[in-house]
């Protein structure tokens, strides 16, 4: 079953937010650090279906959606996110499939929501040697959970396959039932 058009999807997803929250979702856009980075001037002011547009156009479909529901869910708007990926269910395989993206890639929004054991994780991707000392030093004091894994994505996570491969192995042992409940979604 084909899903909704992304850019529909998308307007949909942001017109169900508050005043509030589409600020929030438009601040913490501005805010991601991983390129491609939105420029203020596209989205400051805007309403949902310009903000949706700017979105669409950044990332393109295939990324847009991840990207997304990454930042609805970060503003606890998880609803608007799991509505937003169910109803493109299927676009993105249509132009690239999913099954090429490393599963660490594949469910970042969800990992980085949902992980919490980070410090044991940090334990053993330093054993591992996929962290050094200094990353270690760095991460460990970030406030929250999510900014630590963002903080993995942004850095060590980017130097090669066999790291996601590591950080797979490490999350299997420390967020057993994550893995299984993420595995089972396609």
């Amino acid at each position: 079953m084909a899903g909704k058009p992304v850019r529909s999807a998308m307007m949909g997803a942001l017109q169900n937010l508050t005043d509030a929250d589409l600020k929030r979702f438009i601040r913490e856009l501005l805010a991601r650090k991983d390129k491609p980075r939105v420029p203020r001037n596209k989205v400051d002011g805007k309403d949902y279906m310009d903000v949706a547009d700017v979105v669409v156009s950044t990332f393109t479909e295939k990324h847009a959606v991840t990207v997304a529901a990454e930042i609805l869910n970060s503003i606890g708007c998880s609803d608007e996110a799991d509505t937003l990926v169910e109803e493109t269910s299927g676009q993105t395989s249509q132009s690239a499939s999913t099954d090429d993206m490393h599963f660490v890639d594949k469910h970042r929004g969800a990992l980085i929501q949902r992980v919490s054991n980070i410090d044991s994780i940090l334990d053993n991707l330093l054993d591992k040697k996929v962290i050094n000392q200094e990353a270690y030093t760095k991460i460990r004091v970030i406030a929250t959970p999510q900014e630590k894994i963002r903080a993995l994505y942004e850095g060590p996570l980017q130097a090669a396959k066999a790291c996601k491969d590591i950080f797979y192995q490490i999350l299997q042992k420390h967020e057993e039932y994550l893995i299984k409940e993420l595995e089972g979604k396609k």
